[in-house]
């Protein structure tokens, strides 16, 4: 049978393109969700209510009709259950029929562009919207499920951007279509429709990916930090992808797990400390910078690693002695990942070196010194920092 997968736009039938009604036409069969189908029940056509993907398989593979539309909200290349159908559909002819995406619909609304914007799909977490409305200038937030505006509005607020611009449209393309403007710190009691989108404008975004950030910015204690020349190395040999799972063992003031988080927008930071002072000073340094997707645990390691999910990269800071246990934690959970280690005594270097000889190649091992310069009257003198081991190499 030929498939035609059909993107109708927002509401059904008032978006569809020529194109879309000509498949429409053409089928002796429509499926999809009820709201999808629902102009066309008084048809002559044959209509199957589902939106899962091996029900509408199973109905096509028993179907005799020579061709079928399978209707989807929006466009079919936008958070579309096309992909997923597409594999389930081998064997048939299938057509995939563009449609009014709701990006498109709703910035058509509100006379904006959404060429420069990061679109954002949550995937039942809430881990991401801070830090992709700090990183950028327009975010568009596909919502529904576990997520609502007033999620989005009051995590904003809680990292410091209740000022961020929001726009959110519910019910785009019916009658009940509604759309409102304002500050996020003015809709965190907002109750809305589960069909809802919303974007942000942060005029103050940040236009650079930061790195070495100076240790003054940072919120501060007794704690120790990984000072910012050290750290931007350190970040720098992890390689980390937008969409990484970071661990940072030993997080301290959590300046490592800063720095990463602004590095994985999609992925996550989980910051480990047995100092409860350290995760409560890491978790305000994840809000000070807008870095929501920054999780902290207070707890001992290797025993509070059992229940983070697997690592890509691994950063590590500290770990009271337990450096092989520490690897071999990481090596059960990822044989493959990549591992960065800071030392400043010849012991704790000689004890990653153990442990990288255990489970990997030689690693690649940097000593950098640091001296910075201090004004003492008419004259500039140097301060030299302690000397820092950068240990680093994938497991396998």
């Amino acid at each position: 049978m030929k498939v035609y997968i059909v993107g109708t736009g927002m509401e059904g039938e008032k978006t569809l393109t020529a194109e879309a009604m000509e498949a429409i036409e053409k089928a002796d069969i429509l499926i999809g969700a009820e709201r999808m189908l629902k102009p066309f029940m008084n048809s002559c056509k044959e209509v199957f209510i589902s939106y899962r993907s091996d029900y509408i398989a199973r109905k096509i593979n028993e179907c005799v009709f020579e061709a079928g539309a399978v209707l989807m909200s929006g466009d079919c290349g936008f958070f579309s259950g096309t992909k997923k159908l597409l594999s389930a559909l081998e064997g048939h002819e299938v057509v995939i029929v563009p449609g009014v995406s709701s990006v498109s619909y709703f910035c058509s609304k509100l006379g904006i562009s959404y060429e420069n914007m990061k679109f954002v799909t949550l995937h039942g977490r809430s881990s991401n919207i801070a830090v992709n409305v700090r990183m950028n200038e327009k975010c568009f937030f596909l919502l529904g499920g576990e997520s609502s505006a007033r999620d989005i509005c009051q995590r904003l607020c809680e990292y410091g951007m209740g000022d961020i611009d929001v726009h959110i449209g519910s019910d785009l393309g019916y009658e009940t279509e509604n759309i409102i403007i304002g500050k996020a710190s003015e809709f965190t009691d907002i109750t809305e429709s589960g069909l809802t989108v919303l974007i942000t404008e942060n005029k103050e975004y940040l236009n650079y990916l930061p790195s070495a950030i100076d240790d003054a910015g940072f919120k501060r204690s007794e704690i120790p930090m990984t000072k910012s020349e050290v750290r931007c190395i350190a970040v720098s040999k992890m390689d980390i992808c937008k969409d990484s799972i970071v661990w940072d063992i030993g997080c301290g003031t959590g300046s490592v797990s800063v720095e990463a988080a602004f590095r994985c927008p999609d992925g996550r930071v989980f910051a480990f400390d047995k100092k409860r002072e350290a995760a409560e000073l890491t978790a305000e340094n994840a809000r000070h910078f807008g870095c929501d997707n920054i999780i902290v645990a207070e707890g001992s390691c290797p025993e509070i690693l059992s229940d983070a999910p697997a690592p890509d990269k691994v950063f590590i800071g500290g770990t009271a002695g337990k450096m092989s246990a520490v690897f071999d934690s990481v090596y059960t959970k990822n044989p493959i990942a990549e591992v960065v280690v800071t030392a400043v005594s010849l012991e704790t270097l000689q004890a990653a070196v153990d442990c990288f000889d255990k489970y990997s190649d030689s690693p690649d091992i940097v000593q950098i010194s640091v001296t910075r310069t201090k004004k003492l009257g008419t004259h500039t003198m140097l301060q030299a920092q302690n000397p820092v081991f950068i240990i680093s190499g994938r497991l396998s």
